[in-house]
C-alpha cells in the first residue's frame, strides 16, 4: 500500500484539531511524493469515526478494531502499528505531538528500525522532505531529513503549527478493515480512567490562553484569571512556579516541561518569563504580559506589556472584554 499515513488518535469518540492539521499537511506530502494519503484508526468499535477523515483529505482509512485496543496501552498500540507497517510499508507516518503520540511513536520507530523526529512545526518541500523542529528551548530550529532508504519517516506534529484545509463535505474514503495479529506481552493494564472535567477548551487547542504565574500569589489570584478566561472563551494555563506551589493542577502547566501552546492570543499574568516557560509559548501569535516588575524577562518576548499589579489590571480587562463581547 505504501503512501502517507496519519495516526488518527481519538478521545471520547472525537478527533482533536491536530488530526485534521496532520491530514491537511499529509495531503501536501502525498502530492509532493506522488502517493496516497491514508489515516489509521485503532480502538474498539471505532469504524463510525472513519467518514469524517475522508472529508479532510484521507483517501483510505485503515481501521483496526480489537478489545485490547479499547484503552490506550503502549504495548498493544505499538504492536498493532508495527504489524500494519510491516504489512503495508508506508513512506511517512505522522503522529500528534501529544502524550499518546510522544509515547508510542518512538517505540514504533525502534521496532521497525527507522528514524524519528519529535515536535515538528514545519515541513519543507525542497528536493526531499525536511522536518523543522525547535531546539535550545525554541531559540533555534533544526532542519532534519531522513536518509533515502529510511522508511517509514516517523514524526510527531505540534498542535496548531499547521493549517487545516477546508473540509470537502460528502467526500468519502475507502475503509480498509484490518484484523489484529499477535499483540505479544501486554504489560500495562488499564483498570479505570479518571477524568477531571474542565468545561473549557483544552490548552493545546485554544485560540486564547490566560496564564498565571507566581505573581498570582495563590488560588484566589487564579480565580481572577478564570473569570477573564470565561469571558474570552479561553483556556487557563500556568507557569511551573504556580503548579509547584499547588495553586493549580499540573495539567495546566505551559512550558518546556508542560504543554506547548500556539494560540492567537496569550495573556501572561504575573509570569516572570523563565526560558522554560517561553519555550512553550513561542508560537503564540500575540502575547500580552502583565507584571509589576518592569525588568521582567517576559516583556522582551511580549508584543504588549502592562507594568502593573495583576490584581488591579485583570478586573479592568475583564470588564472591558465583557463590553467588547457584548457589542460583537
Amino acid at each position: 500500500m505504501a503512501g502517507i499515513w496519519v495516526f488518527a488518535d481519538h478521545k471520547d469518540g472525537a478527533f482533536r484539531r491536530v488530526i485534521f492539521e496532520m491530514l491537511s499537511e499529509g495531503k501536501k506530502i502525498a502530492d509532493f511524493l506522488g502517493e496516497e494519503l491514508s489515516a489509521v484508526i485503532l480502538g474498539n468499535n471505532v469504524e463510525s469515526l472513519a467518514p469524517q477523515l475522508g472529508e479532510y483529505g484521507a483517501e483510505k482509512v485503515i481501521v483496526l478494531e480489537d478489545a485490547k485496543l479499547a484503552s490506550y496501552t503502549t504495548d498493544a498500540y505499538s504492536a498493532a502499528l508495527t504489524s500494519l507497517i510491516q504489512k503495508h510499508q508506508p513512506t511517512v507516518l505522522l503522529f500528534p505531538n501529544s502524550s499518546t503520540g510522544l509515547d508510542v511513536a518512538p517505540v514504533v520507530a525502534q521496532k521497525v528500525n527507522t528514524g524519528f523526529v519529535a515536535d515538528v512545526t514545519e515541513i519543507v518541500y525542497e528536493g526531499k522532505l525536511q522536518f523543522k523542529r525547535p531546539v535550545y528551548a525554541g531559540k533555534a530550529y533544526a532542519s532534519i531529513a531522513f536518509a533515502d532508504a529510511t522508511r517509514p519517516m516517523i514524526a510527531t506534529i505540534r498542535p496548531k503549527a499547521m493549517d487545516v484545509a477546508d473540509p470537502q463535505a460528502g467526500k468519502t474514503a475507502a475503509i480498509i478493515k484490518e484484523t489484529a495479529g499477535d499483540f505479544g506481552d501486554i504489560r500495562q493494564i488499564v483498570k479505570d480512567v479518571i477524568r477531571k472535567a474542565s468545561g473549557r477548551v483544552e490548552l493545546t487547542e485554544a485560540d486564547v490562553v490566560v496564564s498565571g504565574g507566581r505573581g498570582a500569589k495563590g488560588a484566589d489570584g487564579f480565580k481572577l484569571l478564570e473569570t477573564l478566561a470565561d469571558v474570552l472563551g479561553a483556556a487557563v494555563g500556568a507557569s511551573r512556579a504556580a503548579v509547584d506551589e499547588g495553586w493549580i493542577d499540573n495539567q495546566f502547566q505551559v512550558g518546556q516541561t508542560g504543554k506547548v501552546v500556539a494560540p492567537q492570543l496569550y495573556i501572561a499574568c504575573g509570569i516572570s518569563g523563565a526560558i522554560q516557560h517561553l519555550a512553550g509559548i513561542g508560537a503564540s501569535k500575540c502575547i500580552i504580559a502583565v507584571n509589576r516588575d518592569p525588568e521582567a524577562e517576559i516583556f522582551k518576548t511580549a508584543d504588549y506589556g502592562i507594568v502593573a499589579d495583576l490584581f488591579e489590571v485583570l478586573p479592568i480587562m475583564t470588564e472591558e472584554f465583557k463590553k467588547l463581547v457584548a457589542s460583537a
